[in-house]
């Protein structure tokens, strides 16, 4: 016996037997129609399927000429529920705003980063200490041979850096 689907035309072969008197609950293999499908004779359905598929070629004949594609829904895979669903990330809606959204930019200091500002630092103190250097003197004389010894010893490392680089 030919069942034929109500939704998506498609024709399927069922076995005689399969199909009582009562009726029985049937579903389209394609698009998943259900329907209560009852035996029919045979001369009805000849004429049944003589005139669908004289439908099925006008059918056929109008989207042949009017194509239609079928296009499925794509999944947005950024949206909160997703990423939580698929990824396990939670995104605090919180700090949503309706306006556009500013991306933050974290600003890292590397490691020459902080070596520059050392430098700056310690260059800076050592021009404070040749600005104040009588000052500091006259208001603490005992002071005056631990600055000399400063000063002796960065110009060894002056020398020495000067003689390593040449």
């Amino acid at each position: 016996m030919l069942v034929n689907c109500k939704n998506c035309q498609k024709k399927f072969v069922v076995p005689d037997n399969a199909i009582t008197e009562s009726g029985r609950l049937v579903q389209c293999g394609s698009c998943a129609n259900k329907w209560t499908q009852y035996p029919t004779e045979e001369k009805q359905l000849k004429k049944t399927e003589i005139i669908k598929n004289t439908n099925l070629k006008e059918t056929k004949a109008v989207k042949s000429k009017n194509i239609i594609k079928k296009t499925r829904a794509k999944k947005n895979l950024y949206t909160a529920e997703y990423l939580q669903k698929k990824h396990g990330i939670i995104i605090n809606k919180a700090n949503d705003s309706p306006k556009k959204k500013v991306l933050e930019k974290k600003i890292n200091f590397g490691f020459y980063s902080y070596l520059i500002i050392l430098f700056v630092f310690l260059i800076s103190l050592f021009g404070i200490l040749e600005l104040t250097k009588e000052i500091i003197i006259m208001q603490y004389p005992s002071l005056e041979a631990y600055i000399d010894y400063f000063y002796e010893v960065i110009n060894i490392v002056k020398l020495s850096l000067a003689e390593v680089l040449n």
